[in-house]
């Protein structure tokens, strides 16, 4: 049966840093169920996405269309570009992020740090989030260059490749024993990739796609969101890899209940992202009623700390009417109680 190789004692490159998260069980029911986080932030950048963006860079290398000195492009609100930053400086490759005000400043300062090209589509810091005029200029200055590859990662098939080894890492640390998985669907890399190959070993396998209110994958009326790189927004199309018949069902996470839900875990000593507040939010109201003995992973895809200026800012949270410390506190009291069944 397949499984993921251990990483070597001693390493060489950041990159080999990558996969072998933790699973962290957040809380129980009395019947048997439980709820385990795989956090995705102990990967270098902090998050998920550092996997499919090494697979999307050496995939192009090996079909021969980047080759030493190439130039990457890519439209990214952040952690995608974080990750082909990291890559790009590994293999001497020049890297430009097509960005627009959405993103949270951190990521976009840390992009820089490690060497990338900023481009704005939208004046910087006005906030706007502008998916689809990223992906048009991302590709127009990729288009007819030599040795320039748009990696254009909510369409290139690498994206979901490249969550293939998650797949194995839950199922050798679970022996296999997971009955729901839950998570954020923005490019549908994580979620479906991880989902499709994970379904050849847990054939039962009940997965739970997580958008924000105002995304349009779902369904819905479209409305500005504030939980950055996942969702549908207003105006971009659905990604080739938002796989439909892989995700059984499709919920919803205002901003409201997700920023609470990172802000109440933040009191636990556990700090996650927007969207990932999303998820865990959904998981923790539903673990309650699911059926005993039930193991739920919901993924972890980001950690806060790129979210001090935002979701744990109480000024920009106010600023935006979203502060509720009311949600935090009933979120404060559902986990106390799932804890406490431990």
């Amino acid at each position: 049966m397949p499984g993921s190789p251990q990483r070597p004692a001693v390493v060489t490159r950041v990159s080999d840093l990558i996969g072998h998260t933790p699973l962290l069980e957040l809380a129980t029911t009395e019947t048997g169920g439980r709820l385990l986080l795989k956090l995705e932030m102990f990967n270098p950048t902090g998050t998920a996405k550092i996997r499919m963006a090494r697979q999307m860079v050496a995939d192009a290398e090996a079909q021969g269309r980047l080759r030493p000195g190439g130039r990457i492009v890519e439209s990214t609100s952040g952690n995608t570009g974080l990750g082909l930053a990291v890559i790009a400086a590994e293999r001497g490759y020049t890297f430009t992020a097509v960005v627009d005000g959405h993103s949270c400043p951190d990521k976009l300062r840390g992009m820089k740090a490690l060497g990338a090209e900023l481009v704005y589509v939208t004046d910087d810091g006005t906030g706007s989030l502008a998916t689809a005029a990223r992906e048009e200029l991302a590709e127009r200055m990729a288009r007819g260059q030599d040795n320039t590859v748009f990696t254009e990662q909510h369409n290139n098939p690498s994206n979901g490749v490249g969550y293939v080894p998650l797949a194995h890492e839950l199922a050798d640390a679970l022996d296999e024993d997971i009955d729901v998985l839950i998570g954020a669907v923005g490019t549908g890399g994580a979620l479906c990739g991880t989902t499709r190959e994970l379904r050849r070993r847990v054939p039962r396998l009940t997965t739970i796609g997580v958008e924000p209110k105002g995304s349009t994958a779902f369904g819905g009326p479209a409305h500005d969101y504030h939980q950055s790189g996942t969702g549908t927004p207003e105006g971009a199309e659905i990604g080739a890899l938002v796989d439909f018949d892989l995700i059984d069902e499709g919920v919803k996470v205002g901003d409201v209940e997700a920023f609470a839900t990172c802000r109440a875990l933040a009191r636990t000593g556990l700090l996650i992202g927007g969207s990932a507040g999303g998820v865990v939010h959904q998981a923790l109201t539903r673990l309650p009623g699911l059926p005993p003995r039930t193991t739920m992973v919901a993924l972890v895809n980001d950690g806060g700390e790129k979210y001090m200026d935002t979701v744990f800012n109480d000024d920009w949270m106010r600023a935006r009417d979203l502060l509720s410390p009311e949600t935090e506190e009933e979120i404060e009291e559902l986990l106390a109680k799932l804890r406490g069944s431990r």
